[in-house]
């Protein structure tokens, strides 16, 4: 009779970068080491309410599990109240993101729950990777901030239990899934903007329409591709670009995964807008494929990429553009330069996922 998988996976938000990294991860493991269940990446707020329950009907209670790897979506310490079996497991937590900072549109409307969950997850958990050190600081010095929302009995001393168990880890880019350019020559006599994010609020499309409306009115030479999923609604200032930006605007919309990557090898600058991020897989997708980055000066942009890359205000974004649009050759120079000194072995699977199986596999035999 063979032995029973030591390894427990649970993702409960099976999609994008989440599906990505334990794609990779499990792609690492022996079959027979480990059991992978997970939900689709469908309805978040419904995933980090109930799949604690719903994992805890289907997990099986005849098990041999000493490690469970599983992303902060999870309500953890929900799951180990119904299981406690599993709390006898190694515990380790992905945050690929945090909900103490995220970005809502009307403060009262925060449903404080979510950043609970994680709070109470990591007190849960052994240890706790963050895939950037934006994303870990930004979490532990918001935590009391956080817990201050209760307006009576609050609790302290949260970060102490906390902070010991947590590391940065970076998210493992399979850059040899997409060619590179081997050489950088302008594709045509315009520029080519890629803004490659989610059509929602915290990647800022507002901020985006309002610096092509303003290049277009200032009779800048460019073209765009807006692509990134866009769910069922389209953002109320997008409404109208196709009709003020006519044939500058190449594609809108999202794309198959085969004109995605056609269009990384044939952008110019790949831009971020973005209100949150804490790692941005698509900027550096893109920035290996040959696109110059341009991002705000925040968030986890300043920890990866240098100060010439990112901007402080729409304003000054504005002016970037306008100046690099207008010379190319000047454009070309940075570009190059950049190329000269920017490293992507840091955030590379071939480098990061050896890292990632030795932790687990040395959960495995503690």
């Amino acid at each position: 009779m063979s032995a029973q998988p030591h390894v427990l996976v649970i993702e409960p938000f099976y999609g994008g970068s989440h599906k990505q990294l334990i794609s990779a991860i499990i792609d690492c493991l022996q079959p027979a080491h480990y059991d992978f269940y997970s939900l689709p990446a469908k309805k978040w707020h419904w995933r980090a309410r109930t799949s604690a329950l719903y994992f805890s009907q289907l997990i099986p209670l005849d098990h041999q599990y000493t490690v469970l790897f599983t992303s902060s979506v999870l309500s953890l310490a929900e799951l180990v109240g119904l299981r406690p079996d599993l709390g006898k497991c190694r515990k380790i937590v992905y945050f690929h993101e945090n909900q103490l900072i995220y970005p809502v549109r009307e403060v009262k409307t925060r449903d404080c729950q979510y950043g609970l969950n994680e709070i109470l997850t990591c007190l849960v958990a052994d240890t706790v990777l963050f895939n950037s050190h934006f994303n870990r600081t930004s979490f532990l010095d918001n935590l009391q901030t956080f817990l201050n929302i209760q307006p009576d009995f609050r609790i302290k001393n949260i970060r102490e239990k906390v902070e010991p168990k947590c590391e940065v880890l970076y998210f493992p880019i399979k850059f040899k899934d997409f060619p590179r350019r081997l050489e950088n020559p302008l594709q045509s006599e315009c520029l080519h903007l890629v803004w490659p994010h989610r059509w929602e609020h915290d990647k800022n499309p507002e901020l985006l329409a309002q610096v092509l409306n303003e290049l277009n009115d200032r009779q800048v030479d460019f073209k765009v591709t807006i692509c990134g999923e866009s769910y069922q609604t389209v953002p109320q200032a997008f409404e109208h670009l196709k009709e003020k930006l006519g044939a500058k605007l190449i594609s809108f919309g999202a794309l198959s995964r085969e004109d995605y990557v056609k269009t990384m090898l044939t952008g110019d600058i790949v831009i971020s807008t973005a209100d949150h991020e804490f790692f941005g897989v698509a900027m550096l997708e893109a920035t290996y494929c040959g696109c110059y980055p341009i991002a705000p000066n925040k968030l986890v942009y300043p920890e990866i990429y240098p100060k010439e890359n990112l901007y402080n205000t729409g304003k000054s974004l504005i002016k970037m553009l306008a100046n690099l649009c207008r010379n190319p050759s000047v454009f070309c120079k940075r570009r190059d330069k950049f190329f000269e000194m920017f490293s992507f072995a840091p955030y590379s699977a071939e480098h990061l996922l050896p890292i990632y199986v030795d932790k687990i596999k040395g959960e495995c035999r503690e």
